[in-house]
């Protein structure tokens, strides 16, 4: 029996970050994408997000900085590791050595109009009931109780997300031990005495801030007294009173704009794909927001996996392509739940964590250290396992926006193409021309001949020969098209 005809060839279950830059990604390659949004209309609280320096290539590699960048505010890529205040490392490899804060409604939805400008649709109140898989596709049913064939099945759905529990894939980890109230509203103090006195209380307890948004407002968080039910957020009081146990004063708290709570619990998923439905975002991990790595980890997700599945459904994926979604974020993710681990612990009032903190904040004056630390935090120091044996360094590594005679190198990845840069003039791509585009410069900011960049920035292979070159091509690319 035939299976029926596919509505899309891929949909995905929520339109937050992760969803909207995976949705962008399939367009680029002409994939059919449908994203399916439980709630009817956008978030409209206010929550202030940060990209970090890797999230910022990525937006510079697809044309999207500027716009970004004109709806948030800069602060220096510094003082990210359990908040110890350090000042930003030398030698950050990096044109975007910043933290840009963004509310995340504004993010989201400028991330949802580059999708549907590039011809992605997106269907708000609309939940997902179920869905069952064949080796052709996904039938995919909806709470209305229409049902949607596709190829592909995406679950981007949150940390409670619905795709990964009828998946049956496993979520192990840590509950949360601690949560965190957080917020935004205005504070009824002059300025300078919030800011004496968080500088005071904040040696004692680092999970305690007061940010300024202007106006009056302020980004609250406090330490709450025990574990709630997120789901339930706070009162204005529970701030209150909160604020007077761990600072002495509520700072005549008033007008909240928004109020949540957070927690630190800790769980990745233990696969990222089930046949043809797959895992990204908070729905494949979750961890504590310090050090704001959770959006930034995500929207990478979507990054990795969008021109792997694309390839999948264009016909031209080498076989093993997709698995390697998987084997390159997992381990990504796994890093940084470690480092959340790591930073909620030197957060703790207990002495031997207190002693633990001051003895790295020692260590931090060192710039070595300080910089490996920011770079894990901004995952610009990522390098994917290619499993090659003893490799140059920079394999598997993201390449910075170099100089090409062009311009800079990120304005040639719009398209979310491959990239060859041959600095010898004697390579090709021969027929892979449809899926990879080449730039002889012999003036590139280069230490190596020639390189291969993947559609996501990362260095596929390095060398000077035309055989070894059309291996890896073939290796990420599939077979050459015939002429």
């Amino acid at each position: 029996m035939d299976s029926p005809p596919f509505d899309f060839d891929v949909i995905i279950a929520g339109c937050g970050p992760t969803g909207a830059m995976l949705a962008a990604e399939l367009r680029l390659h002409d994939v059919r994408v449908l994203v399916l949004e439980k709630d009817s209309e956008p978030g409209s609280f206010v929550r202030i997000v940060g990209l970090h320096m890797r999230s910022l290539e990525l937006m510079a590699m697809r044309g999207l900085l500027d716009r970004v960048r004109a709806h948030g505010r800069q602060r220096p890529a510094g003082g990210f590791f359990a908040a110890i205040d350090k000042p930003v490392p030398q030698g950050l490899d990096s044109a975007h050595p910043y933290l840009l804060g963004i509310p995340q409604h504004v993010l989201v939805d400028l991330l949802e109009e580059h999708a549907v400008r590039l011809g992605a649709q997106v269907r708000r109140g609309c939940a997902v009931a179920g869905f069952r898989q064949d080796d052709q596709g996904v039938s995919v049913g909806l709470l209305d109780g229409e049902e949607l064939r596709t190829r592909y099945f995406v679950g981007c759905d949150g940390g409670r997300s619905t795709v990964r529990k009828l998946l049956g894939v496993g979520f192990p980890g840590e509950p949360a031990r601690n949560d965190t109230l957080m917020g935004e509203m205005e504070l009824g103090v002059p300025q300078q005495e919030i800011a004496a006195r968080m500088a005071e209380v904040r040696e004692a307890n680092p999970r305690f801030w007061l940010r300024p948004f202007g106006a009056g407002v302020y980004s609250v968080v406090v330490p709450a007294a025990e574990v709630g039910d997120r789901a339930t957020p706070p009162t204005l009081e529970e701030f209150r009173q909160r604020l007077r146990a761990v600072a002495g004063t509520d700072f005549g708290a008033h007008s909240p704009r928004r109020l949540s709570r957070f927690g630190d619990a800790t769980r990745l998923a233990e696969r990222y794909r089930v046949g043809r439905v797959l895992l990204a975002g908070d729905a494949a991990h979750i961890h504590p927001p310090i050090g704001g790595q959770g959006l930034n980890l995500g929207l990478q997700d979507a990054f990795n996996l969008g021109w792997k599945l694309a390839a999948q459904v264009r016909g031209w994926a080498p076989d093993t392509l997709l698995d390697t979604y998987e084997a390159e974020r997992h381990p990504v993710a796994a890093d940084v739940l470690d480092n959340t681990r790591a930073q909620t612990e030197l957060m703790s009032d207990e002495p031997g964590a207190r002693a633990v903190r001051r003895l790295l904040s020692e260590l931090m004056d060192f710039n070595e250290v300080n910089r490996h630390l920011v770079e894990k935090i901004t995952a610009i120091g990522i390098r994917y396992d290619f499993g090659a044996g003893p490799e140059p360094d920079l394999l598997g590594r993201r390449l910075g926006d170099i100089e090409v005679k062009q311009g800079h190198l990120y304005g040639l990845l719009h398209r979310g193409r491959g990239l060859l840069l041959d600095r010898t003039g004697r390579l090709t791509v021969g027929g892979w021309a449809d899926r990879v585009d080449h730039l002889a410069d012999p003036t590139a900011a280069l230490d190596v001949p020639c390189l291969l960049l993947r559609p996501d920035g990362h260095v596929a292979w390095i060398g000077d020969d035309q055989q070894d070159l059309d291996d890896h091509l073939t290796r990420w690319f599939g077979g050459p098209t015939e002429v």
